[in-house]
Order: C-alpha cells, then sequence, then structure tokens
C-alpha cells in the first residue's frame, strides 16, 4: 500500500498556498443529491434549509468527505441566496450562518478548509440588473465575513456574465476567489466558449478558475483542458479546478443532465465506479489540475478514490482508506475464490460494468427547451406551479 503518514502543519496554509506550492487539493463532493435521498432535501428548489432544520446531517455528511480525504470543505449554501430562498422560508442569513459554522466545526476536526459559495440566482434569470443580482451575493458575502471562511467559490454558473458579476463581489471580501461554471465543451448558455470564460473570469479576480456539475468527469476535463487554453493563449495564469457531476453523461446536450429525462430520479444506472473515479483524478492531475473534487452524485467513496489514485504525489491516504484496499487486494480475504480472484488492478480497470438492464437504450436524447436567460419559464415564483402552469408543461413533454 501507499505510504500513510500523518497529517502536517503545511495543511493549515491557505488555497492559494497550498496551491502555489504544488500541493493536490481535493474538495468534497455533492451535497444537495446526497441530502436529498436520505431524506432532508426537496428535490425541484435544491436549497439548503437543511443547515437548519436537520444541521446532523450536513454535518455527518461534511465528516464523511473530510474522513475520505476531502482539505476543502464548502458551506452548504448552495441556492442560498434570499431570492432563491424567499419562497423557502426567507431565513437566508440563518441557512448561510449555519452552514458556515457546521463546515468549520468539521474543518477544524482535520484541519481542512472552509469555502464559502455562492451560485446562480433566480435574479438574473430574470433579467434583473447588474446592481441588483450583486445585492444577492453581497448579501451571502456578509455572512461569509463574519464566520471568517478561508476563501470563497463562485460556482454552478451557467452564464459567464452573472459569474463575473459573482466574482467582483466576492473579491471585496480580500480573500482569494475561485469560479467554476456548470457548462460543457460548448461553452455558457450564451455560446461564450470555455477559454473566454476562463479570460473573463481572471480579469474579474479569480485566482482559480474551472467547472462543476452538469457534465461527466471526461466531459469536465475536456472542458478544463479549453480554459487552460484559453489562459495560456491570453497569457493569464490561474490555478485550475474540477468538480463534475458522478453521472456517465455522454449524451447530454449543451445544458447538461438537467435535460437529461432521467433528471433527477433515475440518474442511478449512469453512477460512475471509485474505479472510473481513480482514472479521472489521474487525468485531471495529468492535465496540471490541482483543485480536484465532485459535485452532483459524489458520495464520499468517490472521494476517498480521488485521495487513494493521488496518495503518491501527495504522500499519504485518507483515514477512511483503512478500510479501503488498493484496486480491491482486500477481496483475497472473501469467502469464494472467483471474488479473490478480482483483488487485483488489472480487473478493476479494465471491467466494463454490466447495467442489468437488457431492454434500455444506452443513451437517452436530452429534453432540452432551449430556454435561459429573460425566458418566461424560467421566471421564480414564490407559491407553487400552479395545475394550468404544469399542464401547459405536460403537453409540451415528449410523454
Amino acid at each position: 500500500r501507499t505510504v500513510i503518514v500523518k497529517l502536517s502543519s503545511c495543511f493549515l496554509q491557505g488555497i492559494l498556498e497550498r496551491l502555489d506550492a504544488g500541493e493536490i487539493v481535493i474538495g468534497d463532493g455533492g451535497f444537495v443529491f446526497a441530502l436529498e435521498k436520505r431524506g432532508y432535501v426537496k428535490a425541484g428548489p435544491w436549497t439548503p434549509e437543511a443547515t437548519v432544520e436537520h444541521p446532523e446531517a450536513v454535518r455527518q455528511l461534511h465528516r464523511e468527505f473530510i474522513r475520505a480525504g476531502s482539505n476543502v470543505l464548502q458551506t452548504f449554501t448552495f441556492y442560498a441566496s434570499e431570492d432563491k430562498l424567499e419562497n423557502r422560508g426567507n431565513y437566508c442569513q440563518k441557512v448561510n450562518e449555519a452552514a458556515c459554522d457546521i463546515a468549520r466545526e468539521v474543518a477544524n476536526e482535520g484541519d481542512a478548509l472552509v469555502a464559502g459559495g455562492v451560485s446562480q440566482t433566480p435574479s438574473y434569470l430574470s433579467c434583473k440588473d447588474e446592481a441588483e443580482v450583486k445585492a444577492a451575493f453581497r448579501k451571502q458575502l456578509e455572512v461569509f465575513m463574519k464566520k471568517n471562511v478561508d476563501f470563497l467559490i463562485a460556482e454552478y454558473f451557467e452564464h459567464v456574465e452573472e459569474a463575473v458579476w459573482a466574482v467582483e463581489v466576492l473579491k471585496e471580501s480580500g480573500k482569494p476567489v475561485a469560479a467554476t461554471m456548470c457548462i460543457g465543451p460548448e461553452g455558457d448558455m450564451h455560446g461564450v466558449p470555455p477559454g473566454q470564460c476562463a479570460v473573463q473570469l481572471v480579469k474579474a479576480g479569480a485566482s482559480i478558475v474551472g467547472v462543476n456539475c452538469h457534465f461527466d468527469p471526461d466531459t469536465s476535463l475536456e472542458t478544463v483542458k479549453l480554459m487552460k487554453e484559453g489562459l495560456q493563449a491570453a497569457k493569464l495564469k490561474a490555478h485550475l479546478m474540477s468538480q463534475p457531476l458522478a453521472f456517465h453523461t455522454p449524451d447530454c446536450g449543451k445544458q447538461g443532465f438537467i435535460d437529461l429525462p432521467e433528471f433527477p430520479f433515475g440518474l442511478e444506472p449512469r453512477i460512475v465506479t471509485r474505479w472510473d473515479i481513480q482514472k479521472y483524478a489521474r487525468k485531471a492531475y495529468d492535465l496540471g489540475i490541482r483543485f480536484i473534487g465532485g459535485c452532483c452524485g459524489f458520495e464520499p467513496y468517490h472521494i476517498r478514490a480521488i485521495a487513494e489514485e493521488l496518495a503518491p504525489e501527495r504522500g499519504f491516504l485518507p483515514e477512511a482508506s483503512d478500510k479501503h484496499g488498493s484496486w480491491g487486494d482486500n477481496l483475497s480475504m472473501h469467502t469464494k475464490p472467483w471474488v479473490r480472484a478480482r483483488a487485483r488492478k488489472e480487473y478493476w480497470e479494465n471491467l466494463k460494468p454490466a447495467s442489468g438492464r437488457p431492454y434500455c437504450p444506452s443513451m437517452s436524447k436530452p429534453d432540452g427547451w432551449g430556454v435561459t436567460k429573460g425566458a418566461r419559464e424560467l421566471m421564480q415564483q414564490k407559491e407553487a406551479t400552479t395545475k394550468q402552469q404544469l399542464k401547459e408543461l405536460f403537453q409540451k413533454q415528449k410523454f
């Protein structure tokens, strides 16, 4: 097995100090999907009231990620802007403060960093002006400053314009800022290529740029490669970051997995294996990415796979590896001889898993309706969608 050493004092350094020194920083995984499956988050809104309503659930997930190897914990503040939470009970500050407190409590148990995160807003999609959108980000930033998070992440942006506004606000803090977009190789929803997106984000003040969510590891790495090339062409420097889905999505369109007919309740057949993630971690490292994590679908065992694959470079394994043999070598203790024969890297590295679904197609036809910023269907309303509104949507749906 790879060398295991205790965490050293270098892990107390800030995010840029670590990255500048060439260290590998491992992010955490997905929260809204994991907690929805566990019964703490409502699908649809995908908002993080659980930080107030079920803090023990959020705390436990943070703990599992840090045990699996994460040395950055993002506050569970996805979609926690005031305009998004106004029809969820409107307790924006409480949700954001609780998220910071929980993340800090657990991060201190492993000397990890806490990253305060903002994401795209209903205000932007509803064509509110720059000042109104920035006001939503600033409200969250006030909490992050009060709670003294270690750095900030602007994540899950479909439009580079809004991402730039977010970075500009977060830079007001004086803290390091990372920015990730939920885009694929085709670029943002207005067709701005990934390379140009990266350039705009760095010029706005982001020190770390990349992608998160909406696409699988391979597609996400392709997008980060284009971002890297764009930065090189513009003679700009920034650290690279990748936090993709833990689902295979080769059939996705420009808007990613939300267009798949299986989204969000039928995606399980697409889940990547731990071995897929080890391959992803190695490809990401070879591409020059040093902030490597995951988003929706990423469970702690996926994060552990990143830590195990990159253990030779990092010099240690996470605590969770005590219960997991490298490339399945603990299977050598299995009762059945044919299972013991699987205790080797060659077996798992070359396996092509069956789906167990003989009548299902291998690919889906995405449902993208071509709506984006300003579309009537995207306007957030405080009340639930009416039966008549749903009927109109059902009529547009294929089945």
